[in-house]
C-alpha cells in the first residue's frame, strides 16, 4: 500500500517546521550558551587576566630597578592591596625577594596554573604569571584573589541554563502549538455550540476559513455544513408555513361547499377537484423536500433527449389539448446526456408544463440547444411574455407565483423549484432569461457518448 505524502500546505509541514526549529534552537542554545557559561565558570575573566598581568609587570619593574630590595618593597605594598599570598620567583623557582620560600610554599609551586588554564578545583588556586618583558627572568606567583575565582554563581547559572531558559523556549513552543491547533479547534467548538443553541447563522472567522491546511479545510466544511443546515431548516420552515397556508384555502372552500345547498353531483365534483389539488400540493411539497435533503447518489444512465421530449410532449398534448405541432424540438438524435431518467423527466416535464401554462393558446414552445465541451446546453423557450429581470431568480423559490406578470394561472409555484433541485442533483444547472417573445429556461447537462 502506497503512502501518500502530505500536500504542500498540509498541517504536517507546519508542525514539522515548528518542531525542527525548536530542536535546532535548543541544540544551538546548548552549544553556544553552554560554551559561554563554560568560559564564565572555568576560565578567568578578562578583568582578572588584566589585573594579574599588570601585577606581573609591576613586579618585573621592581626587580629591574632595585633587585631584591625592590621586590621586597613591592611585596609589602601588595599586602595592602590583596589579601592573598604573593611571591616573585625566578626561572630556577627560587624567590627573588630577600625572604626564601618555605617548604610548604615550594610544594605549592608544583601546582601552579597559567592564566589560560581552566580552573576546576574548588578553593583559590595559585597562579603563575610570567614577566611580560622577559618571561625567562621571573614570574609572579599569587594565590588567586577571591573576587577573581570563576564559578561563584555556578549553581545559579546551571538552573538558568538547564531549567529556566529551556522552560521558556518550551513555553514558546506550547504557545505556537496552541495558536496553530487549539485556537481554530476552539472556534470550531464555539460554532458547534452555537448550532446546539439553534444559532445557525454563526460562521467561523476569516482567519480560520482562510487557512490553507487541513484545519482550514475543516473550517470551510463547517461553514458549508452550517449554510446547508441553515438553508434546509429555513426551507422546511418556509414549506410548512406555505403548505399550511395553501391548505387552508381549499379546506375553507370545502367547508363553504358542504354548508351550501348545491346539488350532490356538484358537491362531489367540487370535493374531488379540491382533494386532487391538495393531493398534488402535498406530493409536490414532499418531492421538493426530498430533493433538497436527500444526498444519496442517483444512478446515472444515458438519456436521449429527443426520445424523452417525445414522451413528455405526448402527455402534455393530452393534458393541455395543444397540438403536437406547437411543441417543437430542434435537437437531433445525437443529443445524449448523462443523468437519472426519472428526475430529469420530472424536471423537464415541470418546465414544459410551466411554459404551456403561461403561453397563449396559439403559442409555440421550442426545445433547442447545442453542445459545449463536456456539457449539453439546452433551452426551452415559450411565448408567454417573460418576467421582470428582478424576478428571474425568484421564480425558482417555492410557492412563488408572479400575479399579473405573465398570462395564465394554476399551480402552486413548486414546479420550477423541483426542476432546479432535480437538475442540480445530476451535476447540471438551470437558470432563466428573457427573450423577445417570452421566457427561456436554460439547462446545462453532462454529455454522455451516444451508445453503439
Amino acid at each position: 500500500m502506497k503512502c501518500k505524502l502530505p500536500g504542500r500546505h498540509s498541517l504536517f509541514w507546519k508542525l514539522a517546521c515548528l518542531l525542527v526549529a525548536f530542536c535546532l534552537l535548543m541544540i544551538w542554545l546548548s552549544w553556544s550558551w553552554g560554551r559561554y557559561m563554560e568560559q564564565r565558570n572555568q576560565f578567568l575573566s578578562d578583568e582578572a587576566r588584566g589585573t594579574l598581568t599588570r601585577y606581573a609587570a609591576e613586579a618585573e619593574q621592581a626587580w629591574q630597578q632595585r633587585q631584591h630590595e625592590g621586590v621586597d618593597s613591592w611585596l609589602q605594598s601588595m599586602q595592602l592591596r590583596e589579601k592573598s599570598w604573593v611571591g616573585v620567583i625566578g626561572g630556577d623557582l627560587q624567590s627573588l625577594s630577600n625572604h626564601p620560600l618555605t617548604d610548604q610554599e615550594i610544594e605549592r609551586l608544583t601546582f601552579l596554573r597559567g592564566l589560560d588554564w581552566p580552573i576546576h578545583k574548588k578553593g583559590r588556586p595559585w597562579m603563575r604569571v610570567p614577566f611580560p618583558g622577559d618571561p625567562s627572568a621571573g614570574s609572579l606567583v599569587i594565590e588567586l584573589p577571591s573576587r577573581f575565582v570563576p564559578g561563584r554563581y555556578r549553581v545559579f547559572w546551571r538552573v538558568i541554563t538547564n531549567g529556566v531558559i529551556p522552560g521558556l523556549f518550551t513555553l514558546l513552543l506550547c504557545i505556537g502549538l496552541y495558536r496553530l491547533l487549539v485556537v481554530p479547534l476552539n472556534h470550531l467548538r464555539a460554532q458547534a455550540n452555537a448550532w446546539r443553541a439553534d444559532q445557525l447563522n454563526v460562521r467561523l472567522s476569516y482567519r480560520t476559513t482562510n487557512r490553507s491546511d487541513e484545519l482550514g479545510e475543516l473550517g470551510r466544511a463547517f461553514d458549508h455544513m452550517s449554510e446547508r443546515l441553515q438553508t434546509t431548516v429555513a426551507l422546511q420552515q418556509q414549506l410548512l408555513r406555505d403548505l399550511s397556508h395553501e391548505l387552508r384555502t381549499p379546506l375553507s372552500r370545502l367547508r363553504v361547499a358542504s354548508e351550501s345547498e348545491q346539488g350532490l353531483e356538484a358537491l362531489r365534483e367540487r370535493i374531488g377537484r379540491e382533494v386532487d389539488g391538495m393531493q398534488r400540493l402535498v406530493e409536490d411539497t414532499l418531492q421538493l423536500a426530498w430533493l433538497d435533503t436527500e444526498r444519496t447518489r442517483l444512478p446515472y444512465e444515458a438519456i436521449q433527449v429527443q426520445a424523452l421530449w417525445e414522451m413528455l410532449t405526448e402527455n402534455a398534448c393530452f393534458e393541455s389539448g395543444w397540438p403536437a405541432a406547437q411543441l417543437r424540438c430542434e435537437i437531433d438524435a445525437a443529443c445524449w446526456v448523462r443523468g437519472n431518467l426519472n428526475t430529469l423527466a420530472q424536471a423537464l416535464e415541470n418546465i414544459l408544463r410551466n411554459a404551456i401554462r403561461h403561453s397563449p393558446a396559439g403559442g409555440v414552445v421550442v426545445l433547442g440547444g447545442g453542445r459545449e465541451g463536456e456539457f449539453w446546453n439546452l433551452w426551452l423557450e415559450d411565448q408567454g411574455g417573460g418576467v421582470l429581470e428582478a424576478d428571474l431568480e425568484r421564480i425558482f423559490l417555492p410557492f412563488i407565483r408572479l400575479d399579473g406578470s405573465r398570462p395564465g394561472n394554476g399551480g402552486f409555484g413548486l414546479g420550477l423549484s423541483i426542476a432546479r433541485n432535480a437538475i442540480l442533483r445530476q451535476g447540471g444547472k438551470l437558470w432563466a432569461q428573457n427573450t423577445a417573445s417570452g421566457l427561456r429556461m436554460n439547462m446545462s447537462l453532462l454529455v454522455h457518448a451516444s451508445p453503439g
